[in-house]
């Protein structure tokens, strides 16, 4: 079942999401429904709290060379924790909760995570370029946080600007 996305500058993408303890249908249930949202929104990651569950769990499905994402490559991660990071990157971001919107933001160049499959099973994964920047990316929404927040104070005031204005293009 599609879920909708929440839309900034929606008072519940500030939440911080508690840690999943029961790994049950109703868990897998709603990680099938996060990926039709996400696919069907063509987004390469989603955070539960994107659908309104403040709930630690996120998706990342990376495009493969000829653009396709399967099913296959989808990675489901339960509550997560960074337990290591190296580098820096910047890379432009966006986001489905912020729609239209992209900025180049610096991240973390490769992590280490380790994190949780639907199935309760504890897994370590080094990530770099672009999954350690979509994982970083999910990571924060589960934490509260937008990319958005990332901007210097200028360019954040120029975001806030041009997105009131879309946000009352878009109502006519």
């Amino acid at each position: 079942m599609k879920l909708p996305i929440v839309v900034y500058p929606d008072k519940r993408l500030k939440e911080i999401s508690k840690e999943v303890a029961v790994f049950d249908t109703a868990l897998h249930t709603f990680l099938d429904d996060m990926y039709e949202s996400m696919m069907s929104s063509n987004g390469i990651g989603l955070a539960a709290i994107q659908v309104a569950n403040p709930i630690r769990v996120l998706i990342v499905s990376l495009p493969d060379e000829e653009g396709n994402q399967s099913k296959e490559s989808l990675l489901e991660v339960i509550n997560p924790r960074i337990v290591s990071s190296k580098g820096s990157i910047f890379y432009q971001e966006g986001c489905l909760s912020v729609p239209g919107f992209y900025e180049d933001i610096e991240r973390f160049e490769s992590i280490e995570l380790e994190y949780q499959d639907r199935y309760g099973e504890v897994h370590m994964l080094e990530a770099e370029e672009l999954l350690s920047i979509a994982l970083q990316h999910e990571i924060e929404h589960l934490q509260g946080k937008l990319f958005i927040e990332k901007l210097s104070y200028s360019r954040r005031k120029k975001f806030e600007k041009e997105y009131k204005k879309k946000l009352k293009e878009n109502k006519k």
